[in-house]
């Protein structure tokens, strides 16, 4: 498995996450994500912590492996973080760092907008690391079910979002593959001016296209032997069902949903 991003990767387990039926998982990452936008003080941030670190040790997965795989996420919450310190000039000011004012304010805003960050990327994640392509495909193509009365093709739809979810992790490893490549010609992508950095990453983005074409050709061709023909008239060997400890996961969220409500006001 390759650590550099862990997003549409799955990872095998028995864990109750795994277990848990996709269409759960989906509708609580969806309100997630919603209600993270709600949290306004350290309780109410607190909660919405505690739900995605329980989460994410009820995978399984080593904490190590998830970790590594959101390195790159590491930098975009990092620079949030400092940018609004030296952008936003609310409440007193703090401190000083190289001439520049840092407020309350700023630090509050700073500290919010990088939780956030960080959370939905975490908890989106762990969506993927524990549900297969096929299961996510089943899953959203059964939530749009009723688009299906206004002729909405609900089936390619979910198929193509899959499919998008899945290639993630390949053309990551491709793009490495051709990057390690192109160092070994003497191409370099880190030193020297923005202007002739820029020309050395049209050598890796020419052969990444090439290769993200030609997967998605080869695909094309594997379904179309295979008869693809879209939704009608598929059946699907496991049915989707709801059993009890999804109901009891629908009740620990309404729970932290209720938590957080109570405590935006503290």
């Amino acid at each position: 498995m390759n650590n550099a991003l862990i997003i549409g990767q799955y990872v095998p387990g028995k864990s109750l996450i795994h277990k848990l039926d996709p269409r759960s998982k989906i509708i609580i990452i969806f309100f997630f994500v919603f209600i993270v936008f709600f949290a306004n003080t350290v309780l109410s941030y607190g909660i919405l912590t505690l739900f995605a670190l329980a989460s994410m040790f009820t995978t399984r997965i080593p904490i190590s492996y998830i970790i590594k795989g959101l390195t790159p996420v590491w930098f975009l919450i990092i620079f949030t973080f400092f940018l609004h310190l030296f952008v936003t000039k609310e409440g007193t000011v703090l401190f000083e760092i190289f001439s520049f004012n840092v407020y309350s304010g700023a630090l509050i805003k700073g500290f919010a907008i990088s939780m956030r960050f960080f959370l939905l990327i975490l908890v989106t994640s762990l969506l993927t690391l524990t549900t297969t392509p096929i299961e996510i495909t089943d899953a959203i193509e059964d939530l749009l079910h009723p688009l299906k009365k206004v002729k909405f093709p609900v089936h390619e739809l979910a198929l193509m979002m899959s499919i998008s979810l899945r290639f993630i992790p390949t053309l990551m490893q491709e793009t490495e593959k051709i990057s390690r490549a192109q160092a070994s010609r003497g191409v370099d992508f880190r030193t020297g001016k923005i202007k002739e950095r820029v020309k050395a990453v049209v050598p890796l983005l020419v052969p990444l296209f090439v290769s993200a074409f030609k997967r998605a050709e080869e695909l094309a061709m594997a379904m179309e032997a295979r008869g693809y023909q879209g939704g009608d008239g598929r059946t699907k060997l496991r049915e989707l069902k709801i059993e009890k400890r999804d109901i009891a996961i629908y009740l620990l969220f309404a729970c932290v949903v209720a938590g957080l409500l109570v405590t935006r006001n503290y």
